[in-house]
């Protein structure tokens, strides 16, 4: 059994049906929406869709029950340890098909954004504090200089947003995603949130990455100390990354007409751990109009979101945003959206001595034999075609390609200056005219 993680308040699992904190009408229709469509009968296989302890899901049978719209089936289950099924009345199915027709959410029961709002802060990204060691480790794989870190640890330690901008191929989304790896421990996300009767999907496969962990069996009737709210899913700390394809409305609620659900925008799903934008500027929509859509929620920890009747209502904005370009800020920002942007940290190419230590780590990697007569005919020949600018991407470029050489002809894996002439030559597009 995986222990939780000790610096992570759990949702407390609810002892009553008032501690849902939903309206009996709701919990009523979702029992019934969920009995109609996945055929169940048993409380023991109701509890854990619904995601209530058995002793509350029976009393919601037991309440439908009252109301005409459950009876029982009258026979034991033999497979089910003589456990009495039930089913939908007539009146019943006709109740669950005019939910539906609403509504056509059902299994777990969502949780009120209110009761959120209170799970966000236990668990708030902000309260995490990395040490220089703790970011050193999770950026293992990168070669890095120290000042860089010395920027880095403060700006991810804060929970504030962050800009990172240089040239192009120097890692920029490696290090966001070393960000990711650093923060390490994982927080309760919910599976649907509640607003004002609607329902808002959270918990998105895609997105987070559930950990194994000890999970309440909603059947049981005895009440351990570590039992959690199982409207909630125990998982890493989300990360999103976009790039791109982002859009204005991708940061809004999505609303199906047929379901008549909404399912939480990007932002949204990232409570709690890291929104990533790489490539920003190379989206449809302005940077600027895009970092303009965040200035509230950089400011105010907050977002606003509208439902479909117009209505507009706060969620928590708890995410680490990290913006990446390849553009100088001062070409796609006004002062006014870099001051909303609270750390601005250029990643440079590496010094010679870096990208050599990051040439020899990549061809070890890749079995790729070093030679020192290839290696001083890329510094002394060929570098200082470009005015010796390095970038991290290159390395890998340039032993792959020779690689790709080498597998062709059919050659041991070897370095000689004729095949880094020849990788070098497909790095790289001349500039000619193109006869038409």
């Amino acid at each position: 059994m995986t222990v939780q993680s000790s610096d992570v308040t759990a949702p407390p699992a609810p002892r009553t049906l008032a501690d849902t904190g939903l309206s009996l009408v709701m919990l009523r229709d979702i029992l019934l929406k969920t009995m109609f469509r996945m055929n169940l009968e048993l409380v023991s296989r109701i509890a854990p869709v619904i995601c209530l302890p058995a002793p509350l899901a029976q009393e919601l049978v037991d309440l439908a029950r009252s109301q005409r719209l459950v009876e029982a089936t009258g026979t034991l289950h033999a497979t089910s340890g003589n456990e009495m099924g039930y089913q939908l009345t007539d009146q019943g199915k006709a109740w669950a098909l005019d939910a539906l027709s609403q509504s056509e959410y059902y299994g777990a029961m969502p949780v009120p954004l209110d009761r959120y709002r209170l799970q966000v802060e236990r668990q708030s990204v902000r309260h995490i504090k990395l040490t220089r060691a703790q970011l050193t480790a999770a950026m293992g794989h990168l070669i890095l200089p120290d000042e860089l870190l010395d920027h880095l640890g403060p700006a991810v330690t804060s929970g504030r947003s962050i800009l990172m901008y240089g040239p192009p191929g120097n890692g920029k989304s490696s290090i966001s995603n070393g960000i990711r790896d650093a923060l390490g421990d994982r927080i309760y996300v919910p599976r649907a949130l509640e607003y004002s009767g609607q329902v808002i999907t959270v918990y998105d496969p895609i997105v987070h990455r559930s950990a194994e962990s000890a999970v309440d069996d909603p059947t049981s009737l005895r009440r351990t100390s570590n039992r959690f709210d199982n409207r909630y899913v125990w998982c890493e700390r989300p990360t999103v990354i976009t790039g791109g394809e982002l859009t204005l409305d991708m940061l809004d609620l999505t609303y199906n007409p047929v379901a008549r659900t909404y399912q939480a925008p990007l932002q949204l799903k990232a409570t709690g751990g890291i929104f990533i934008v790489d490539d920003l500027g190379r989206q449809a929509e302005p940077p600027q109009k895009l970092v303009n859509r965040w200035i509230v929620p950089l400011e105010e920890n907050r977002d606003i979101l509208a439902l479909q009747s117009g209505e507009k209502f706060t969620v928590p904005f708890d995410t680490l945003v990290i913006f990446s370009t390849n553009f100088h800020p001062n070409e796609i920002f006004d002062g006014a959206a870099l001051r909303r942007i609270f750390f601005k940290i250029k990643v440079d190419g590496p010094s010679q001595e870096n990208f050599l230590k990051i040439f020899a780590m990549v061809a070890k990697k890749r079995k790729m034999p070093l030679d020192e007569t290839a290696l001083v005919h890329l510094m002394k020949a060929k570098f200082p075609t470009i005015d010796n600018r390095y970038a991290n991407y290159m390395p890998v470029y340039l032993i792959d390609q020779m690689i790709s050489v080498c597998d062709f002809e059919g050659l041991p894996y070897q370095m000689t200056p004729a095949l880094i002439d020849r990788a070098w030559s497909n790095m790289f597009v001349r500039d000619e005219v193109i006869a038409k």
